[in-house]
């Protein structure tokens, strides 16, 4: 049993980041920045929440959920963000692919604690 569960969202529509990647071998400062983009990400305008996963082959898949698109282009832009992206595509990355969609629909399920 874990403590994780999905990110609490509110009603859509609102928008979803999905970024799939297959990192590079070692940390090399990865983990440090990550958690900083994180921070710095929640702090934003329009943010709503994340949810993150990463496989035992080794592909990550992260879900940033945006109020509307003028909030994903504001967090794209960061002054901090971008330098990061450059730093990805350098150090942590083998490969990766980003998807923006519109969630017009969304439901769930909860098993409820006996």
């Amino acid at each position: 049993m874990t403590n994780a569960k999905p990110a609490s969202l509110p009603d859509p529509p609102y928008y979803a980041v999905v970024f799939t990647a297959i990192r590079t071998e070692g940390d090399n400062g990865y983990a440090a920045r990550a958690s900083e983009m994180l921070q710095l990400a929640s702090a934003q305008p329009g943010f709503l929440g994340v949810d993150a996963a990463e496989g035992a082959d080794g592909l990550g898949v992260t879900v940033s959920y945006w109020r509307d698109e003028e909030s994903i282009a504001s967090w794209r832009n960061h002054a901090r963000h971008a330098p990061t992206r450059d730093l990805g595509r350098e150090r942590w990355y083998e490969t990766f692919a980003v998807h923006v969609a519109k969630v017009e629909r969304a439901y769930g399920f909860t098993r409820p604690q006996i």
